[in-house]
């Protein structure tokens, strides 16, 4: 076990546990009351930069004399992000319900990282993860995590407004793009017709992300750091006890001082099992299909292609094409299949908007992403239920920002490393807390 036990203060906020520079000095385990009032006063305990700056509502103040125990439920990428970042600083115990990690969305993921697709805080999650996708910690990974591709956003005449809209979206965000016309897409993707491609916005920079290399990389960096993980451990009850949690699966239990909620389109379930009010989430259906393409035809330089109307997205898999309807069909959470209607709506798109002719389907798959409200992630403390903290709703973007929401949720949570470099009022974009009536 490598996390250091020390009698840390920590002054409890909304969104979690955080150091606190001066407490009484009483060895016991207890809770002091302070009110707003008192904080803009001065009076209480002064917080510890530069958690005064990121966590202004303080209610309440904790003396945590052990490690802090975590239960981290679910072994996805968003689950082995947070338990890595968080088992520097805590006790950390894993609880995946398959027999294998990423056995849903994660390992079902075409995984691009690129900052124009996704609302701004997505974008800002995603970049404020490429340094340590770029360059990942010493014996993080065995190779490079990130290798280059490219994306080729195309729309027709009618969706120049909704091109140029995401352009400018982009480089309000510092993101290198190209406006094309017609003729630079076909130059870059020759199976491309004109009029589906009447312009282009290019994203030099997106690139292919190693998934798997990723998901192991959190996995074994996690265990290494002291944390353990449980496989086919379906949670049967998650219970409130003394001052925090008791995990049950598989005929054993853990106490925990917080529960994260990781377990992608069973989060709302998870909650309510818990007594904890679900988030209204959405898992959606993704389909996926792979095929060769015409003899002489070399895929290997080709970016990515995704079609601004949502009709479809392809890209080299190998020496094959992965093409995507881009269907968001709603569904119970499931281990999901990929529809026949599906796949036959996305060959009937790309032959469209394309040369191509689909002679072959090699393979097919689909996987749920899983949505909030407002297609903004979920992360931070559930507002009314100390302790139980939401890390849910990634909506298909979970693979390119999970070194940032897993680094955001080990600060939340234990206030003993620096939050990610985000835009001012991105916790409060992520916080479950929008979610909920106010008081």
């Amino acid at each position: 076990m490598m996390v250091r036990p020390s009698r840390t203060p920590f002054l409890l906020v909304a969104s979690g546990l955080l150091p606190v520079a001066q407490l009484p000095a009483d060895p016991s385990r207890g809770l002091y009351t302070v009110c707003a009032a008192t904080l803009s006063s001065g009076r209480a305990p002064r917080l510890a930069e530069p958690a005064s700056r990121w966590f202004p509502d303080a209610r309440r103040v904790a003396w945590q004399a052990d490690p802090m125990r975590v239960a981290v439920i679910g072994a996805g990428i968003a689950g082995a992000s947070a338990a890595w970042h968080l088992a520097e600083h805590a006790s950390v115990v894993m609880v995946e319900r398959e027999a294998h990690a990423g056995a849903h969305a994660t390992g079902r993921s075409a995984a691009l990282h690129t900052q124009t697709s996704g609302a701004p805080v997505v974008s800002a999650l995603a970049g404020a993860s490429r340094a340590f996708l770029t360059e990942p910690p010493e014996g993080f990974a065995d190779q490079a995590l990130l290798s280059p591709r490219g994306l080729l956003w195309i729309a027709r005449a009618a969706e120049r407004d909704a091109l140029e809209e995401k352009a400018a979206a982009a480089e309000a965000h510092g993101v290198e793009v190209h406006r094309l016309d017609s003729s630079r897409c076909c130059e870059l993707v020759g199976v491309l017709r004109p009029d589906s491609a009447h312009a282009g916005v290019f994203e030099p920079h997106a690139m292919n992300i190693d998934v798997d290399g990723l998901l192991q990389g959190f996995l074994r960096g996690a265990r290494r750091r002291g944390a353990e993980l449980h496989l086919d451990a379906g949670v049967t009850a998650l219970t409130p006890r003394a001052g925090g949690w008791r995990v049950a699966a598989s005929n054993r239990h853990w106490d925990c001082d917080v529960v994260v909620n990781a377990a992608g389109a069973w989060c709302d379930p998870l909650a309510e099992m818990a007594g904890v009010a679900p988030l209204g989430l959405r898992p959606l259906r993704r389909s996926v299909f792979v095929f060769p393409p015409p003899e002489g035809v070399s895929v290997a330089g080709w970016p990515m292609v995704w079609d601004i109307g949502n009709r479809f997205y392809f890209e080299p898999e190998g020496p094959l094409l992965l093409v995507s309807p881009v269907d968001e069909t709603p569904s119970e959470p499931c281990d999901a299949r990929a529809e026949t209607e599906d796949i036959a709506l996305g060959v009937e798109e790309l032959e469209e908007a394309t040369t191509l002719q689909v002679r072959g389907v090699r393979r097919t798959w689909a996987g749920l992403r899983t949505f909030t409200g407002d297609s903004v992630p979920a992360a931070g403390f559930d507002s009314d239920h100390p302790g139980f903290f939401w890390l849910a709703g990634q909506g298909g973007y979970g693979i390119k920002t999970s070194p940032a929401l897993g680094r955001l949720t080990a600060a939340l949570i234990t206030g003993a490393c620096e939050p990610p470099p985000l835009p001012p009022g991105s916790v409060d974009a992520l916080s479950p807390a929008r979610f909920r009536a106010p008081s």
